[in-house]
């Protein structure tokens, strides 16, 4: 029997830009992030590059012509819904590419690139002035700040300065301006919106690595796929750097150099969802059987498992209601759910912060007992005393978990098998057992049990 075709409509994103043979930047990079949020992805490949994790070792900018083939293939086809930019590479190629986009019925995003992350030049300095008419036909224009200084004269080293930059870009035609505050020194990483009068800043940790590449490349691609999608502009920018904050968490660990921004890395994230969940509900089921009422506080025990890349509490599966202490042994309330957990998965989260491997925790009941039944774990046991938690950190609402994290890490000295929360005047003593697999934290806890037994 012949099987119906059963077509799947998607939106199609356009971009022009340059290859990288390495794969982590350029035309592959985009591809890989627009048909990761489900942008059908087309290209205009306008030079070819040599390169890797290390550096660019050759580039060959390709014939206008060859390149206006492409863009023209493509846009009398499909319907292009939004485009970007990246390496043009020389001036003739800006000028075309601009007089090109100049008559499509779609947002443009414009990534000025015009130095690789490794420090090789990208951009020829006849091309840096051919820019001024691409910059005018953009929706958004997304310059780091050495790309931002180059096109607008002013060096964004604070938000003030970013946003001055912004708004000149905008004074030049472009409907709005996102200068990306990566290449700004400092603990935190702030990127300005610049659109009309408005200017808004989207903040997030540095994050200590050097497994940048292809990120500029990324994030303008995100952007795009989105307002493909048909998202306002400010919605698009908002969700596409939280998603480039994750890519760089998570990068990928290929080549020699420093690696590559990890693309596909919210799709690995809602793919690790079912498997999560399933880890999950597999220790409940043993604590049900083996029956773990001893262990289970006033307040109610909790499991929690954290996706491998999970980032937000949403993203940790959970009991909803938690397991509590039956005439027939301990029981869940309900079914196992992602977001279920607030407490405990703050608090996971906070350690992942220290260690990424670990994605399971539960709560348990803490007295003198079962301090010397931790005794039976397989790694240290660390602390923290609410007592000496600064105001400052109480007064900021969620806060206490990153708080007690950090120092239960920085008194083990290495990643611990269990933290212990003595409590303080209307806060129960909890002792959180934490582990990188679900049958870790099974064996850790049962481990307590039979020790808290003997």
């Amino acid at each position: 029997m012949t099987r119906e075709a059963a077509p799947v409509e998607r939106p199609v994103a356009l971009t022009v830009a340059g290859s990288d043979s390495g794969g982590g930047a350029g035309v592959q990079a985009d591809l890989k992030t627009m048909e990761a949020h489900g942008a059908f992805g087309t290209s205009v490949v306008t030079s070819v590059t040599a390169q890797n994790t290390r550096g660019v070792e050759r580039a060959f900018t390709l014939p206008v012509e060859e390149i206006e083939a492409q863009y023209d293939a493509v846009t009398d086809d499909f319907d292009v819904r939004a485009a970007k930019t990246g390496m043009l590479a020389e001036a003739p190629v800006v000028e075309a590419v601009a007089e090109r986009v100049a008559g499509l019925d779609a947002p443009v995003v414009v990534d000025p690139v015009m130095v690789a992350a490794s420090g090789d030049r990208l951009l020829s300095p006849d091309g840096e002035e051919a820019y001024e008419d691409l910059v005018a036909r953009a929706a958004l224009v997304t310059p780091n700040a050495d790309e931002a200084a180059v096109l607008t004269g002013v060096e964004p080293t604070d938000v003030e300065s970013a946003r001055e930059a912004g708004e000149k870009l905008v004074e030049m035609g472009a409907d709005a301006a996102l200068v990306k505050g990566g290449h700004v020194g400092g603990e935190t990483v702030r990127d300005v919106l610049v659109a009309g009068d408005d200017a808004v800043t989207f903040e997030h940790p540095r994050i200590d690595t050097e497994a940048t590449h292809g990120s500029g490349c990324t994030l303008a691609s995100a952007v795009a796929a989105r307002l493909a999608w048909g998202d306002d502009l400010r919605d698009a920018v908002e969700a596409s750097t939280a998603f480039m904050e994750r890519a760089v968490r998570y990068s990928l660990d290929v080549g020699e150099g420093p690696g590559a921004v990890h693309h596909l890395v919210a799709l690995r994230e809602r793919a690790d969802r079912q498997p999560t969940q399933e880890a999950v509900e597999s220790v409940v089921r043993s604590f049900v059987e083996r029956d773990v009422s001893p262990l289970v506080p006033e307040v109610g025990m909790n499991v929690v498992g954290a996706t491998t890349y999970a980032e937000r509490v949403g993203e940790t599966a959970a009991v909803e209601g938690r397991i509590t202490r039956t005439m027939s042994g301990a029981q869940p309330n309900r079914g196992v759910r992602f977001g279920a957990s607030s407490h405990v998965a703050r608090f996971l989260l906070a350690t992942r912060e220290f260690d990424p491997a670990l994605r399971f925790a539960v709560n348990c009941r803490f007295d003198g007992s079962v301090e010397d039944a931790l005794a039976a774990l397989d790694g240290p046991v660390a602390e923290f005393d609410r007592a000496a938690e600064p105001e400052s950190v109480k007064a900021e609402e969620g806060s206490t978990m990153q708080w007690g994290a950090k120092r239960a890490f920085e008194s083990a000295g290495e990643t611990p098998a269990a933290v212990v929360d003595r409590g303080e005047v209307g806060k129960e003593a909890i002792v959180k057992l934490l582990a990188a697999d679900g049958a870790t934290l099974r064996d850790r806890t049962f481990a307590v049990l039979d020790a808290l037994e003997r």
